[in-house]
């Protein structure tokens, strides 16, 4: 095996400490790089899992990128974010891949406590655009000789907000704004749409521009002999070119285009880049690449191309290292598989995720009711809205952090319209390695505000299942499921007795505390009433299975008892602890709540134990307090008396 696969840097990389370094090679070392940086990526991520498959499609563009613009004086902006491992390696970062997504190594995004050569953490895509608009006008108000280049792709342009920047970065003619689109025709799956399409035709006319040149210098030679006849040869002249070129995307917009371009030629790219910095308005330059470039696991892994690996896999094959337990993805998958089978009326909506969210499944099962909209959330939302006006039942599954962008479309065109459309967010809570911006905790208290929107939280692979099924049998509005990423509990975790829809996990006479387990969390509160029990308090630990609204069986019972716990892997700020609080307090019930939740902040990233432990949700830290507020109460009340 090369070292290099071992995650070893090759000489050229080990010697840039700093992007000066790279940038004072000669080009003819820098096809040699492109390989070191290629062989290098594979053996880091392969310990770790991460974004394999995009950065190897990106080695040679983020090379050229920066053999042209100076940064950080020129903003270089990556969108998507897990594009960025490249230009890790180039600014200097090469020897800390060694804990990449771990707690206290790189992170998986650009990072501005990293680098100053990192701008943007939000690893959201189709954002790049409308920050580089800002950005460029913001240089053109104060006279700065700055230049933006925003790299964009991997699917991000099938996003709304791309288009709606392009509208505004073509009205204007002195932005110095240099838009790469890397064209590899995929996101995580292969990319879709008209716009896809377009792209893609022009992978068969890769000669296009000398083409137009000919058609251009023929028609101005023809000597002019009637206005028709011009018009109708400008006309054939216009046809052909919409025909090789993506006119009506950028050049009808105004912006200047150039490419398309090998992506994987440094040269070329170096050459095209340059062009683009001297025009010194918008241009766009289109660099056809492939995902995965350099190593064949990626090229042969058809559905995703090696796209992100979660975890540690062999670096010659691709295999993973560890044997993979049942997750709560494939469970989703099985089950979606399995209703639509039984309810002609199920459909799915995936926005560029069908394999992540487990919706490839039913793709190749009954691919016409699976709709990939590409990376559009909000239009995903609505259109399912449009499906289920006339008779379907979309489930729209995405992951619980890209749903916080389409809560408008589901406020007003789902819920306002009483519509039978079920969202299943896979990742909800504190997901881990992927950091911040990635985590699932808002889902809860976002979306517990809708009118008519009832939250599911399954615990396990039978309630999953349930509660799925219980979803699709509403028909009055629509219905959410949450649940984490990773793997899911060997066992279920059988109620010993239901109370009014209620699950009672743990039941004992004349106890001192209910614990409210909201999903996940349920192997969690039993591993609390485990320990308090241990100190000689009594617990009984209740799942609600349905989280929002409050079940009113839920708030009864917790009238019943001295004091009640929540737990959650949620936000704290409008969780569900606020809500069964809340609910007490309007049935005048005084009954005292202890919420355990995530706090509001920026949590880094790191293991989901790691950050669990730092949050204070593991099974002794809320023990503790339990057990000392149980304590508290019982002094307080002997002093009273």
């Amino acid at each position: 095996m090369s070292t290099h696969l071992q995650g070893e840097m090759g000489p050229l990389l080990s010697g840039i400490g700093r992007l000066a370094d790279f940038k004072s090679l000669d080009e003819s070392e820098l096809p040699q790089l492109a390989e070191e940086l290629r062989e290098f990526l594979i053996g880091a991520v392969a310990r770790t899992g991460g974004h394999i498959g995009p950065n190897l499609g990106v080695v040679e563009l983020t090379m050229a990128i920066h053999r042209v613009f100076d940064s950080p004086h020129d903003q270089i902006v990556f969108d998507t974010g897990h594009q960025s491992y490249v230009h890790k390696a180039l600014t200097g970062r090469a020897d800390r891949f060694g804990g990449l997504r771990g707690r206290g190594g790189l992170t998986g995004y650009p990072s501005q406590a990293e680098s100053p050569h990192d701008l943007v953490e939000n690893s959201h895509a189709s954002t790049s655009l409308s920050y580089a608009d800002g950005l460029a006008k913001a240089h053109a108000l104060t006279g700065s000789d700055r230049h933006v280049v925003a790299l964009v792709g991997d699917g991000a342009l099938t996003g709304g907000m791309c288009w709606e920047a392009l509208n505004n970065i073509a009205a204007r003619d002195d932005l110095k704004l240099v838009i790469v689109v890397n064209d590899n025709g995929r996101s995580y799956a292969p990319t879709v749409g008209g716009l896809a399409k377009r792209l893609a035709g022009l992978r068969l006319n890769p000669g296009y521009e000398p083409t137009l040149k000919k058609i251009q210098e023929l028609v101005e030679r023809i000597p002019v002999f009637g206005r028709a006849a011009f018009q109708g040869l400008h006309a054939a002249k216009t046809g052909l070119k919409d025909a090789l070129a993506p006119q009506g995307m950028f050049s009808d917009l105004g912006i200047k285009y150039v490419g398309p371009v090998d992506g994987h030629d440094i040269a070329e790219l170096t050459e095209a880049l340059d062009r683009a910095k001297r025009f010194g308005g918008p241009v766009i330059v289109h660099a056809l690449t492939q995902k995965g470039n350099g190593w064949a696991p990626a090229r042969a892994d058809e559905a995703e191309q090696m796209h992100a690996p979660s975890a540690a896999f062999d670096p010659i094959t691709g295999e993973p290292l560890n044997a993979s337990k049942r997750r709560w993805t494939g469970v989703f998958a099985d089950e979606l598989v399995a209703q639509a089978n039984l309810r002609p009326e199920v459909v799915a909506i995936t926005a560029a995720m069908p394999g992540p969210t487990g919706v490839d499944k039913l793709m190749k099962r009954h691919p016409e009711r699976v709709f990939d909209v590409g990376i559009a959330e909000q239009h995903a939302v609505t259109s399912a809205a449009g499906l289920a006006m006339n008779g379907m039942h979309p489930v729209v599954a995405v992951y619980s952090t890209f749903m916080n962008r389409a809560f408008d479309q589901t406020v007003l065109d789902v819920a306002m319209h009483k519509l039978p459309v079920t969202f299943v967010l896979d990742r909800a809570g504190i997901t881990g390695p992927d950091g911040p911006s990635h985590y699932g905790i808002w889902d809860t208290s976002i979306f517990r505000v809708v009118p008519g929107l009832r939250i599911a939280a399954p615990r396990d692979a039978a309630s999953l299942r349930e509660e799925f099924a219980e979803a699709l049998s509403v028909d009055d509005g629509p219905t959410m499921l949450r649940f984490p990423t990773g793997a899911i509990p060997e066992d279920d975790i059988e109620a010993v007795e239901v109370h009014e829809g209620l699950d009672l996990l743990v039941k004992h006479e004349d106890d001192e505390l209910l614990i409210v387990a909201c999903g996940a969390f349920a192997a969690t509160a039993l591993a609390v009433a485990e320990l308090l029990a241990e100190q000689g308090i009594r617990a009984t630990v209740v799942d609600p299975r349905w989280i929002s609204p409050v079940p009113d069986a839920l708030v009864k019972l917790a009238g019943q008892y001295p004091l009640v716990a929540t737990l959650e892997d949620g936000i704290r700020t409008g969780g569900f602890g606020d809500a069964l609080a809340q609910s007490l307090r309007d049935s005048g019930d005084e009954t005292p709540l202890v919420d355990f939740a995530v706090e509001r902040g920026w949590h880094p990233h790191g293991t989901r134990a790691q950050l669990l432990a730092d949050l204070g949700l593991t099974p002794a830290a809320i023990s503790e307090r339990l057990a000392a507020e149980v304590h508290r109460r019982g002094e307080a009340e002997a002093h009273h008396h």
